[in-house]
């Protein structure tokens, strides 16, 4: 499967999933205009890869900052994986900096709204 690579744009996070190094990772600030167009490749991405996953994959979550539509489509994230029959194989690495409560608060939430593997990286 061909990796999905987007630079960030300033109010665009940068994306880099590949497979071929077990490179999965949203980072930076997601600001987007419009998070639904923004984050369509993403989940066709996905959809695609969840069809056939690694043995392990750790989606790496390094935001800075998110806005609600953006929280609104990494929750959609978030589904595409519990409603994977390969849910077991797949995990979320939320990150956050040590003095962000509101970033480790948000990854909490996520973590009790949506049943999938959740760890909390403190950096």
């Amino acid at each position: 499967m061909e990796p999905l690579i987007i630079e960030s744009g300033g109010d665009t996070p940068y994306v880099n999933f590949n497979p071929g190094t077990n490179t999965f990772l949203i980072a930076e600030k997601s600001l987007p205009a419009n998070a639904v167009e923004f984050y369509e490749p993403v989940f066709a991405w996905i959809t695609q890869y969840l069809k056939d996953p690694n043995e392990n994959t750790f989606f790496d979550f390094k935001l800075d900052y998110f806005n609600t539509s953006s929280s609104k489509q990494i929750a959609r994230f978030f589904k595409f994986i519990a409603d994977s029959p390969f849910k077991e194989r797949v995990s979320v690495r939320w990150f956050y900096e040590e003095d962000d409560s509101d970033m480790l608060d948000s990854g909490l939430l996520y973590a009790k709204l949506i049943d999938i593997n959740f760890e909390f990286i403190e950096y």
